[in-house]
Formats: C-alpha cells, sequence, structure tokens
C-alpha cells in the first residue's frame, strides 16, 4: 500500500507529490554523494496546501513527509518513494519519526512563542531521517505576530528542512508566506470515493457508509465520525428536526437552546477523553503522589493546564456548533434542489420527510433568506458574539422565513 492509497479523489495532486518526493530522494542521494544538484527539481523548502473542510489536506501532508523520509530499497532501483511499508513512511505516518514534526492546535490560534519553537527545530538538520519536515496543519490559525515569525524561516530555510503548511484557503495565510510556497489546492472528494474508504479501511457497512457520506456530502473526516459514533449520528439527528420545530417562538427558543446544548456535549465528550489524561501525566510529571497533593510550587503549571483545557473546551463547542449550522445549510439546500424541481439527489435522504414537508409550505425565496440567516450565525460566531444570542437570532429568521 503506496501512501497516497488513502488521498480520496486526489489523484492530481498525488501524482505531483510523488514526482516531488522522487526528486526529493535523487537530491539528498547526490548531494550526500559529493554531486550537484540538479537543475529544474520539482522539488522545493516549502509547500501550501489548501482545500474545502474534509478534502483530505492534512492527509497529503502526512503523505508527503512519509514519501520524504522513505528508505525503501527499491528506490535504488527506480521505484517510487513512498511505499507505506518501510520504517520511514510507517513511523511517519503514525506520528513516531524523529525528523517529522506534526502541530495541530485545540486552541484557537498559535502564538509566537509556539512558533518560534518551530522555528528552532526547523533549524537542526535531520537526526535520523532524510529531511527535516514541519507539518503545520493549522497555518490559518496563526496570529499575525505568528505568522511574521514563520516568514523568516520561510524565507531562509534550513538546506534539508520542508515546510508543510495546511490552511482552507489562500486568503487564511499572510500573502508574504503564500508567495513563497508551492501551492497545491485539493478538491472535496466524491461521495462515492468516501463510501469506498470508509467501507475498505474502517470497515464500515456499504450502507452506512454510503448514507454518512452523502451526508456530509464528502468531508471524510465528518463521514468517518458519524459512520462510527452512534452519538454523533443522534447529535446531527437531533439538529435537522430543528425546522420543523418552529411553530412559535417559544418552540424557536427551546431549540435554540437545546442546539447551545448539544455542542455543550460534544466538547464535554472531547474533554472527558483527554482532561482526565493530561491531567495525571502533568501530576506525575511534577511528582504529585497518587490521590495527593501537588509538590509546593507547581500550582502554577496545573492552572496554565486548566486554562489551556478551558480554551480548548471552548474552541471545541464552536466548533461543534458550525458543524450543527452546516447540517442546517445542507437541509435547506436540499429543500431548494426539491422547489427548484432539480432532480438531483438529496444529501439528507435519511429526513427526506421533513424536506419535503419545508419544501411544500415554503417557497424558493424564504428558503434563500434561511441560509443567509444561517450564514449570518456562522459569521456571528466568528466574531465572538454569545452563541445563545445569535442562535436565537439565528431561529427566530429562520420561523419568519
Amino acid at each position: 500500500m503506496a501512501v497516497w492509497d488513502d488521498l480520496v479523489g486526489q489523484e492530481r495532486v498525488s501524482a505531483q507529490l510523488a514526482a516531488a518526493a522522487k526528486d526529493a530522494d535523487a537530491l539528498v542521494t547526490t548531494v550526500a554523494g559529493g554531486g550537484q544538484a540538479a537543475s529544474g527539481s520539482r522539488m522545493t523548502h516549502a509547500w501550501l496546501f489548501t482545500g474545502p473542510p474534509g478534502s483530505g489536506r492534512a492527509e497529503a501532508a502526512r503523505a508527503f513527509a512519509a514519501a520524504l523520509q522513505c528508505v525503501s530499497p527499491d528506490r535504488a532501483l527506480g521505484g517510487e518513494p513512498g511505499c507505506g511499508f518501510c520504517e520511514g513512511c510507517h513511523t511517519a505516518l503514525i506520528g513516531t519519526h524523529a525528523d517529522v514534526e506534526f502541530v495541530r492546535t485545540d486552541l484557537l490560534s498559535i502564538g509566537v512563542k509556539e512558533t518560534r519553537d518551530l522555528v528552532r527545530r526547523a533549524q537542526l538538520s535531520p537526526a535520523t531521517g532524510r529531511w527535516q519536515v514541519i507539518v503545520l496543519e493549522d497555518a490559518d490559525r496563526l496570529t499575525e505576530g505568528a505568522g511574521n515569525v514563520l516568514l523568516k524561516a520561510v524565507e531562509e530555510p534550513a538546506p534539508r528542512t520542508v515546510w508543510l503548511l495546511c490552511a482552507p484557503s489562500l486568503e487564511d495565510v499572510l500573502p508574504t508566506i503564500r508567495s513563497r510556497c508551492r501551492h497545491l489546492s485539493l478538491r472535496t472528494p466524491p461521495v462515492d470515493a468516501v463510501a469506498d474508504l470508509l467501507v475498505r479501511r474502517d470497515g464500515v457497512d456499504p450502507a452506512l457508509a454510503a448514507s454518512v457520506a452523502r451526508a456530509t456530502q464528502g468531508h471524510i473526516d465528518r463521514a468517518r465520525r458519524l459512520a462510527t459514533d452512534e452519538r454523533a449520528r443522534a447529535r446531527r439527528a437531533a439538529v435537522l428536526k430543528l425546522p420543523v420545530r418552529l411553530g412559535d417562538v417559544g418552540a424557536g427558543l427551546r431549540a435554540a437552546q437545546e442546539l447551545i446544548d448539544a455542542a455543550g456535549d460534544d466538547a464535554k465528550e472531547v474533554a472527558e477523553v483527554t482532561d482526565e489524561k493530561e491531567t495525571e501525566e502533568l501530576r506525575a510529571a511534577l511528582g504529585a503522589q497518587a490521590g495527593g497533593r501537588l509538590p509546593r510550587g507547581t500550582a502554577g503549571a496545573m492552572k496554565e493546564l486548566q486554562d489551556r483545557q478551558k480554551r480548548r473546551s471552548t474552541r471545541t463547542q464552536r466548533d461543534s456548533l458550525d458543524l450543527a449550522l452546516l447540517d442546517l445549510t445542507g437541509f435547506y439546500r436540499d429543500v431548494l434542489a426539491l422547489q427548484f424541481g432539480a432532480g438531483a439527489e438529496i444529501a439528507n435522504e435519511d429526513v427526506r420527510d421533513s424536506v419535503e414537508r419545508v419544501a411544500r409550505e415554503s417557497r424558493p425565496e424564504s428558503t434563500l433568506r434561511r441560509m443567509e440567516a444561517i450564514g449570518a450565525c456562522r459569521e456571528a460566531l466568528a466574531r465572538n458574539v454569545a452563541p445563545l444570542l445569535a442562535v436565537e437570532s439565528m431561529a427566530m429568521a429562520l420561523r419568519a422565513g
């Protein structure tokens, strides 16, 4: 299995990265033998992966990092780097390679301090691998100051360091940074290809795989979560009941509160998985006995962790709420398709009755206004408007049509 096999619907990008990895392998081999690097190489020191949510930006960067570290003996015989089986590929893919650093954040932004640490690491020569690779999965969350720190490293890279930056779009990255990167644009994967991946890799039932792939419109991560998490499917089902529950003001306000509560439950579920583990690991590192008090002078470190966990919970809740709003947008997109008689297959086939009911009881103009209200709610949340206030305002707009 090659490292590119899980890049769903990204054949063009896979071909470009495979060609660059081959040139990178030749470059390292030539320089190590005392030769000169060939001109016209398809390899460069900084890459920017963009694409809509769920397109597989981080997966593409991870696969490329693995191909750069590939040590398969087949390469010497003209084979392509990125076999997927050698130690270099395997450890890079699972995140344990000494010369591949994956950076993702659970917070709302990446600050100057964290970026300076990355830049210092990027100046080091590879310890065991062929390249020093930094994969920044949330380049769009760099603060302006952090982006300026990163710019210096991208302008003057170390000889065998590669930066792989991921962001939703070019506009999410500083112009000075993106101008120094080779840009690769990923597309939303076809629904059928996502369903096939869930069946092949995750062992999901084919009927369920087809349903969640269609419901998420090719968003790989969301489709996988819906396929493997019954609670996630239940929360989505509750969200899609909202359009038919807006009979009066009270019902609309209750629906808004339930939407906020569902997002909070999602954040709490994530916290239960990670917070306790992080807390126990820190207590052990600080020398605290099981069930005992922290050693003197270490309370500050624990307070810092708790603050970080609180910020992560806030982001998780906001992200969960945004996903719910995307589900609502998809619902009304299906309504609009029926109202215009598009004849295309709707995404939310599992709630077709509700979609048809709303389509019968309203006009396309109302549906468009409702979709605009959802978009306005998302923008308000991005500006840190109080979530309940933003969702209540949206619910009243949906009710008014």
